[in-house]
């Protein structure tokens, strides 16, 4: 039952729709309470100004040559309601907004912490255990702070459930909490265009059940602790989102593919020619701009800090792997 409602979930957050996806945190429900309380109220003020507008149109439509009315004064009554109605309104829907911003600004105590990176065209989790994932993995009705940073433009992080958003800056950390209701998977998306792939830059929040998550914990780290060298660059390859770029069967990209690449000579921007070794991979991970192969940019973010040499040691056997066979 569990797994089949879990499904459902899935299913309704990847469907298109028009409107907002179903509720599935805990500040959702005040955020869209005060949407639609400004929505409604819009929409009864337009249809008010196109009925009155039209009854003025037919009651004091031209009848013929007629000598101009002496104009009036004013209304004071009328003056006061449309000043004074406007401003409770205005003040109340401040408040509200207020109210609510400083909830979703002020996480609670004992929050679970992970850090988020946007970088071109794709965002790396790493949780306190030093776990990084490609989607975002979080329990369920459990407070999570995101504490994000950007290592190159302006990104934006969005999750359309849970009604959060927050700008991704580089040079700096923002953070944003939000604590999910409902197990299941959630599209989330960056909101500030970024370059070329920037339709691409998104994933799914993973909500794990009550002690799923601690088990989920568990496995992957078993998991990696067992992986090869090649399967662990391989699983790096894909979370630290090299795999926006660089193709890995050949087809064309922003980035030199890396099929059949180790052992390979290349032509540098500089009219220069260097063979792919080890020595080159590590160099143009930790600083990509000092060596780029001729025809392409040197878009790719320095991973300088980012990676440990034993990370570095294992993408380069990954590296290797794929000219073998």
């Amino acid at each position: 039952m569990a797994a089949t409602a879990a499904a459902a979930v899935a299913e309704s957050q990847h469907a298109g729709t028009f409107w907002f996806p179903p509720q599935a945190s805990t500040v959702a429900a005040a955020s869209d309470r005060l949407w639609y309380a400004i929505y409604w109220l819009s929409v009864a003020g337009f249809i008010g100004v196109v009925i009155a507008l039209a009854f003025f149109l037919v009651r004091y439509r031209n009848k013929g040559v007629r000598p101009a009315e002496d104009q009036t004064s004013h209304n004071t009554t009328l003056e006061l309601t449309w000043t004074i109605l406007p401003v409770f309104l205005v003040i109340a829907m401040f408040w509200f907004g207020l109210t609510g911003y400083i909830d979703m600004r002020t996480p609670p105590r004992g929050a679970y912490e992970i850090g988020v990176t946007g970088v071109k065209w794709n965002w790396t989790f790493t949780y306190p255990n030093g776990l990084k994932t490609k989607d975002l993995h979080v329990p369920v009705d459990r407070p999570v702070r995101l504490v994000m940073t950007s290592e190159d433009v302006i990104h934006s992080f969005f999750v359309p459930a849970f009604r959060v958003k927050m700008d991704v800056v580089p040079g700096r950390y923002n953070d944003m909490w939000f604590e999910a209701t409902t197990p299941g998977n959630y599209r989330f998306t960056c909101t500030e265009y970024c370059g070329a792939k920037h339709w691409d830059m998104m994933g799914n929040v993973v909500v794990h059940e009550r002690g799923g998550f601690e088990s989920w914990l568990d496995q992957e780290e078993s998991q990696l602790a067992g992986a090869s060298p090649v399967e662990k660059g391989g699983k790096l390859f894909q979370t630290l989102g090299c795999v926006a770029c660089h193709s890995v069967d050949g087809s064309p990209g922003l980035a030199p593919t890396l099929k059949a690449a180790f052992g390979r000579q290349e032509s540098l921007t500089d009219g220069s020619k260097i063979v792919i070794d080890e020595n080159y991979i590590r160099e143009s991970v930790v600083n990509p701009a000092a060596k780029v192969v001729a025809g392409f940019n040197p878009i790719m973010p320095a991973y300088q800090g980012r990676v440990s040499d034993e990370d570095l040691t294992a993408i380069i056997q990954y590296i290797k792997s794929l000219s073998k066979g």
